[in-house]
Protein backbone atom coordinates (compact mmCIF):
# COMPACT_ATOMS: atom_id res chain seq x y z
CA UNK A 1 0.00 0.00 0.00
CA UNK A 2 1.27 3.48 -1.17
CA UNK A 3 -0.06 6.57 0.64
CA UNK A 4 0.99 10.27 0.94
CA UNK A 5 1.13 12.14 4.05
CA UNK A 6 2.23 15.96 4.17
CA UNK A 7 4.05 17.28 7.68
CA UNK A 8 6.97 15.76 9.76
CA UNK A 9 8.78 12.83 8.36
CA UNK A 10 11.01 12.52 11.83
CA UNK A 11 7.26 11.75 13.87
CA UNK A 12 6.31 8.90 11.86
CA UNK A 13 6.07 5.23 13.35
CA UNK A 14 7.31 2.82 10.74
CA UNK A 15 10.27 0.50 10.16
CA UNK A 16 12.52 2.85 8.67
CA UNK A 17 12.54 6.43 7.34
CA UNK A 18 14.77 7.46 4.23
CA UNK A 19 16.80 10.55 4.53
CA UNK A 20 17.51 12.41 1.56
CA UNK A 21 21.74 12.66 2.78
CA UNK A 22 24.54 14.18 1.54
CA UNK A 23 27.27 12.04 -0.03
CA UNK A 24 29.33 12.71 3.60
CA UNK A 25 26.25 11.52 5.78
CA UNK A 26 27.03 14.26 7.52
CA UNK A 27 23.63 16.09 8.05
CA UNK A 28 22.65 19.60 6.61
CA UNK A 29 20.11 21.72 5.63
CA UNK A 30 16.03 20.18 4.63
CA UNK A 31 14.98 16.78 5.53
CA UNK A 32 18.43 15.83 6.06
CA UNK A 33 19.17 18.54 8.98
CA UNK A 34 15.73 17.67 10.45
CA UNK A 35 16.40 14.15 10.71
CA UNK A 36 19.90 14.42 12.50
CA UNK A 37 18.07 16.46 15.33
CA UNK A 38 15.37 14.42 15.72
CA UNK A 39 17.62 11.01 15.93
CA UNK A 40 20.41 12.86 17.93
CA UNK A 41 22.86 14.11 16.03
CA UNK A 42 26.11 12.93 18.04
CA UNK A 43 24.95 9.43 18.45
CA UNK A 44 23.81 9.65 14.44
CA UNK A 45 26.61 11.35 13.24
CA UNK A 46 28.82 9.14 14.73
CA UNK A 47 27.15 6.25 12.88
CA UNK A 48 27.16 7.81 10.09
CA UNK A 49 30.84 8.94 10.22
CA UNK A 50 31.62 5.11 10.38
CA UNK A 51 30.46 4.24 7.40
CA UNK A 52 32.71 6.72 5.73
CA UNK A 53 30.16 8.04 3.36
CA UNK A 54 28.16 7.63 0.53
CA UNK A 55 28.05 7.55 -3.72
CA UNK A 56 25.42 9.14 -5.08
CA UNK A 57 22.46 7.09 -6.17
CA UNK A 58 23.44 4.21 -3.27
CA UNK A 59 21.99 4.19 0.42
CA UNK A 60 23.37 2.89 3.76
CA UNK A 61 21.79 1.99 7.32
CA UNK A 62 21.52 3.34 10.58
CA UNK A 63 19.63 2.59 13.91
CA UNK A 64 16.94 5.17 14.25
CA UNK A 65 18.21 6.16 17.37
CA UNK A 66 15.88 8.52 19.00
CA UNK A 67 13.21 8.61 16.31
CA UNK A 68 10.07 6.74 16.66
CA UNK A 69 11.60 4.15 13.28
CA UNK A 70 13.88 1.74 13.95
CA UNK A 71 15.76 2.61 11.11
CA UNK A 72 17.10 5.49 9.15
CA UNK A 73 18.07 4.41 5.73
CA UNK A 74 20.31 7.40 3.89
CA UNK A 75 19.96 7.70 0.23
CA UNK A 76 22.21 10.40 -1.60
CA UNK A 77 20.11 12.37 -4.44
CA UNK A 78 21.71 13.24 -7.37
CA UNK A 79 22.00 17.21 -7.15
CA UNK A 80 20.18 18.82 -10.23
CA UNK A 81 22.72 19.62 -13.10
CA UNK A 82 19.58 20.15 -16.10
CA UNK A 83 19.09 16.42 -16.83
CA UNK A 84 22.11 15.71 -18.64
CA UNK A 85 24.21 14.24 -16.14
CA UNK A 86 22.02 10.72 -15.37
CA UNK A 87 20.45 12.59 -12.67
CA UNK A 88 16.89 10.46 -13.66
CA UNK A 89 19.08 6.78 -13.12
CA UNK A 90 20.81 8.10 -10.33
CA UNK A 91 17.70 9.10 -8.43
CA UNK A 92 15.95 5.88 -9.50
CA UNK A 93 18.73 4.27 -8.06
CA UNK A 94 17.95 5.79 -4.63
CA UNK A 95 14.19 4.81 -4.37
CA UNK A 96 15.24 0.81 -6.01
CA UNK A 97 18.37 0.58 -3.39
CA UNK A 98 15.75 2.01 -0.42
CA UNK A 99 13.23 -0.57 -1.37
CA UNK A 100 15.46 -3.35 -1.49
CA UNK A 101 17.66 -2.87 1.79
CA UNK A 102 14.12 -2.31 3.35
CA UNK A 103 12.72 -5.59 2.36
CA UNK A 104 16.51 -7.44 3.32
CA UNK A 105 15.96 -5.81 6.57
CA UNK A 106 12.47 -7.48 6.60
CA UNK A 107 11.12 -3.86 6.97
CA UNK A 108 7.43 -3.63 6.68
CA UNK A 109 6.93 0.33 6.44
CA UNK A 110 8.90 3.14 5.05
CA UNK A 111 8.39 6.69 4.74
CA UNK A 112 10.23 8.55 1.92
CA UNK A 113 10.64 12.21 1.48
CA UNK A 114 10.71 13.73 -1.87
CA UNK A 115 14.68 12.65 -2.52
CA UNK A 116 16.53 15.54 -4.30
CA UNK A 117 13.58 18.01 -4.74
CA UNK A 118 14.85 20.62 -1.92
CA UNK A 119 18.10 22.45 -2.35
CA UNK A 120 19.43 19.66 -4.33
CA UNK A 121 17.16 21.44 -7.50
CA UNK A 122 15.30 18.24 -8.91
CA UNK A 123 12.25 19.12 -10.22
CA UNK A 124 9.51 17.43 -8.91
CA UNK A 125 7.85 16.92 -12.41
CA UNK A 126 10.01 15.10 -13.20
CA UNK A 127 11.00 13.17 -9.58
CA UNK A 128 7.45 12.25 -8.39
CA UNK A 129 7.00 10.18 -11.33
CA UNK A 130 10.27 8.39 -10.67
CA UNK A 131 9.69 7.68 -6.81
CA UNK A 132 6.23 6.27 -7.58
CA UNK A 133 7.20 4.33 -10.46
CA UNK A 134 10.24 2.45 -8.46
CA UNK A 135 8.00 2.62 -5.45
CA UNK A 136 5.26 0.42 -6.90
CA UNK A 137 7.85 -1.51 -9.38
CA UNK A 138 9.63 -3.26 -6.26
CA UNK A 139 6.28 -3.62 -4.55
CA UNK A 140 5.12 -5.95 -7.24
CA UNK A 141 7.93 -8.20 -6.20
CA UNK A 142 8.48 -10.25 -3.69
CA UNK A 143 9.35 -7.96 -0.75
CA UNK A 144 8.45 -7.72 3.26
CA UNK A 145 7.40 -4.17 2.76
CA UNK A 146 3.97 -3.68 2.76
CA UNK A 147 3.17 0.30 3.23
CA UNK A 148 5.23 3.03 1.76
CA UNK A 149 4.63 6.53 2.71
CA UNK A 150 5.59 9.28 0.43
CA UNK A 151 5.90 11.99 3.29
CA UNK A 152 5.99 15.59 1.61
CA UNK A 153 7.13 18.89 3.67
CA UNK A 154 3.68 21.01 1.90
CA UNK A 155 0.38 20.32 0.62
CA UNK A 156 1.77 21.15 -3.04
CA UNK A 157 4.12 18.02 -3.34
CA UNK A 158 1.52 16.06 -1.13
CA UNK A 159 -0.80 17.06 -4.15
CA UNK A 160 1.96 16.48 -6.73
CA UNK A 161 2.52 12.55 -5.37
CA UNK A 162 -1.68 11.78 -5.17
CA UNK A 163 -1.71 12.97 -8.45
CA UNK A 164 0.77 10.77 -10.18
CA UNK A 165 -0.36 8.23 -7.73
CA UNK A 166 -4.09 8.71 -9.14
CA UNK A 167 -2.78 8.75 -12.67
CA UNK A 168 -0.61 5.51 -12.60
CA UNK A 169 -3.79 3.92 -11.27
CA UNK A 170 -6.05 4.97 -14.16
CA UNK A 171 -3.39 3.68 -16.43
CA UNK A 172 -1.97 0.74 -15.34
CA UNK A 173 -4.36 -0.92 -12.30
CA UNK A 174 -2.90 -3.24 -10.19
Amino acid sequence: MIEVSEGDITALAVDAVVNAANSRLAGGGGVDGAIHRAAGHDALQAACRALGGCPTGEVRLTPGFALPARAIIHAVGPVWQGGGAHEEELLARCYRNAMAVASAERFRSLAFPAISCGVYGFPPERAVPIAVREVRAALARPTTVEQVIFCCFDAAMAARYRAELARIQATFPP
